[in-house]
């Protein structure tokens, strides 16, 4: 067995009592000592920081960077701009996805490619043979440089603290900045995995990344880990790598369209021209998929995990692919209280034709309890605070 990769902040993690885990090939917190609900809840309500430097950073220059990019990637390249970044799909030939990835355009000259940690290595095995035929380099800068996500309506008070500047960034989502910090430089974008109207994730040099993470969190940031991230990016219904994407229950590769976020993620501009998959997606956005990634609530008692067969009546219809008992706040008003809600939420891989309001039942434990498709989960347009959709 290969010895599990560290990030540089693990021992701050350690120091914070944080119980470590085995996240593809990374040895990550799961949880710190107060717990999965406590770090959820304060992110909701405060402000939560989460060490994602096992994350893939892949910079990409060139003479004829932009031309592998959308040789390799989903989404039209040239729509960026110095300042911002976008969403995307590392599609394969069939219309199924390598990996789903974020890239960002701090500086005119390169780009930088933000993929899964446990692809990284798969990933790069892709572009290879790929980039023989193009004048530009992949580097990977994974280890020579850090990642800390800052999500929650407190964030922008305390990176502003930090920075000493009113204007993190421009306030649209995806939006860049670079900043300097009490000496240190920060690359700033205004993304995130939480769902948070306000959220932020940092990139700096990996010598500057325990410095960063101590600030953040004597300017009142809590810690979270990937329990916290796993339900947070539940109930705002995103979706993950291994889960949402890749292969299904039956070990059979899962459309890129099955998933709703490929009409953001997938350019047919006639100017990207030809790019990897381009043939399969077009018939899958044209045709339908035959199973669709939709979000579900569990109605009956119980907690549904992934792996669980759904039901319509006696027909099979499909599986959950993530599910957990996500805590939620109650609110006052415009204001969220003490008081804590909990609920048993994911995602389903169900049969596209299954009605809309069709009464669902999961097997759960060889007992099934009913569930119900919703649009979503949590409602992101009334900020500071994501708002709970029961």
């Amino acid at each position: 067995m290969s010895e599990l990769k560290r990030t540089v902040l693990y021992d701050a993690h350690v120091a914070l009592g944080a119980t470590m885990v085995d996240f593809g090939g990374w040895d990550m917190p799961i949880q710190y000592p107060t717990g999965i609900i406590t770090e959820h809840m304060a992110t909701r309500k405060h402000c939560g920081i989460f060490d994602v430097s096992h994350m893939g950073r892949l910079l990409v220059e060139g003479p004829e960077r932009v031309a592998f990019l959308q040789k390799v990637l989903t989404s039209d390249v040239t729509r960026l701009v110095p300042g911002r970044a976008q969403y995307c799909i590392i599609a394969n030939e069939q219309g199924g996805a390598v990996d789903d990835a974020y890239l960002y355009m701090y500086e005119e000259d390169r780009y930088l490619l933000v993929v899964n940690a446990s692809n990284t290595d798969k990933d790069l095995d892709h572009f290879a043979p790929i980039l023989a035929n193009y004048d530009c380099t992949v580097t990977n800068m994974t280890a020579r440089t850090a990642s800390i996500a800052v999500q929650g309506p407190d964030s922008d008070r305390i990176l502003t603290e930090l920075t000493g500047s009113e204007f993190l960034a421009d306030p649209k989502k995806n939006s860049l900045n670079v900043l300097q910090a009490e000496g240190h430089i920060v690359w700033i974008s205004r993304t995130g995995y939480t769902g948070e109207p306000i959220g932020y994730e940092l990139f700096v040099t990996a010598e500057n990344a325990r410095w960063l993470w101590d600030r953040l969190l004597e300017l009142g940031a809590v810690p979270n880990a990937l329990g916290a991230r796993d339900t947070l990016r539940l109930e705002a219904g995103l979706p993950l790598y291994g889960h949402e994407m890749g292969e299904d229950a039956d070990g059979k590769e899962m459309p890129v369209f099955a998933v709703s976020l490929a009409n953001f993620a997938v350019s047919f501009a006639e100017h990207k021209g030809d790019f990897i998959g381009k043939k399969a997606l077009q018939a899958q956005k044209e045709h339908g998929t035959e199973k669709r990634i939709v979000p579900i609530a569990l109605k009956d008692r119980g907690v549904i995990r992934a792996g669980m067969s759904i039901y319509c009546g006696e027909r099979h219809v499909g599986w959950v692919t993530s599910g957990t008992m996500v805590p939620y706040c109650v609110f006052d008003g415009e204001a969220p209280t003490d008081q804590t809600g909990k609920r048993s939420i994911g995602f389903a891989y169900l049969c596209s034709d299954v009605a809309e309001d069709a009464v669902l039942e999961i097997d759960v434990r060889g007992k099934r309890l009913k569930a119900a498709r919703v649009a979503r989960h949590a409602r992101q347009d009334q900020p500071p605070y994501l708002r709970p959709i029961l």
